[in-house]
């Protein structure tokens, strides 16, 4: 990691135990304490400020021009890289559970990765109110910036098995970040995992696992035979079942989320060219029309 790129720690904060919320509650007869400098480690701060660093996070707009719109567009693009962030750190915590077959606890986080792609899908509705005219007063300032660019949606797909690793070396001219991308692209993915449980149910032979974890996945007509065998018999299969469905409410509201996105910039810029390249809402169109996981698509077809 180049030494440029610099990522700060958690600042010094006292912890409470709950004895000492229990007493700061008595002593305060249940109101809120306004003293803000009680429990507080930096004398220029609070213990609010501190632990989720909101100075610092305040800090990070910088719109580019005096049109009061772009920081309606500014500040969701911060929001969704945070929910990026969340959605990539939860799948990956899904993938590890289910390589060590325990789908219980995995289908406990998985509903909260669908809960964080529902608030993402919201996130549209603010820019989704934004005028062309607003949109055309700072769209030049944006330059060759584009959503395209982001590394951590780009770490998020290829945890979800859309790998591609054209899409990891268009980072290199960065080294930190190629080395960060490129290390998630040869990660097994949140489908490799899935598969290796069908393995171990007996569901699928050995040579159906993908261990070329940096290639994009090809779908074998093997994995939609185990899928049609899980459909099948739902009570004999009750867990897989469940979990199926589950992983079908995940790609549901991520392909929520990109229509989304697509309806939101046809309806702020119709067909203008994309920053980042791309023709815009076309290239969109065809990205909202991708699906994670293929076979547990194409066998409801054949069902």
């Amino acid at each position: 990691m180049s030494s440029d790129h610099t990522v700060s720690g958690p600042r010094a904060y006292t912890p409470l135990t709950e004895q000492d919320r229990r007493a700061r509650a008595a002593e305060s007869g249940g109101e809120p304490v306004l003293d803000f400098s009680i429990g507080r480690v930096n004398e220029n701060s609070t213990p609010y400020i501190d632990y989720h660093s909101v100075d610092t996070l305040l800090s990070l707009q910088h719109p580019r021009t005096d049109e009061p719109a772009e920081l309606t567009f500014y500040i969701v693009g911060q929001v969704q890289e945070l929910l990026f962030k969340l959605m990539f750190t939860e799948v990956n915590r899904v993938r590890d559970l289910l390589f060590e077959d325990d789908l219980t606890e995995a289908m406990r986080f998985l509903r909260r990765v669908a809960s964080v792609e529902r608030t993402l899908t919201a996130c549209w509705e603010p820019v989704s109110t934004l005028t062309p005219a607003e949109f055309l007063g700072f769209r030049d300032a944006l330059g060759a910036a584009s959503g395209f660019q982001s590394y951590m949606y780009r770490q998020l797909e290829f945890s979800l098995g859309n790998k591609d690793p054209r899409m990891a070396e268009a980072y290199h001219a960065v080294p930190w970040l190629h080395e960060q991308v490129s290390k998630v692209l040869r990660a097994p993915s949140l489908y490799d995992a899935v598969l290796s449980v069908l393995h171990r149910r007996g569901l699928i032979p050995r040579k159906c696992l993908n261990e070329r974890y940096a290639e994009p996945y090809e779908p074998d007509v093997l994995v939609e035979d185990a899928w049609a065998a899980v459909y099948g018999s739902p009570r004999q299969h009750h867990e897989l079942y469940v979990f199926a469905e589950a992983l079908a409410d995940l790609n549901y509201h991520y392909s929520r989320w990109r229509t989304t996105h697509l309806l939101a910039v046809e309806r702020i810029m119709g067909y203008k060219p994309g920053t980042g390249g791309t023709l815009g809402v076309e290239w969109l169109r065809r990205v909202a029309e991708h699906r994670f996981f293929p076979e547990l698509w194409s066998v409801r077809t054949r069902l």
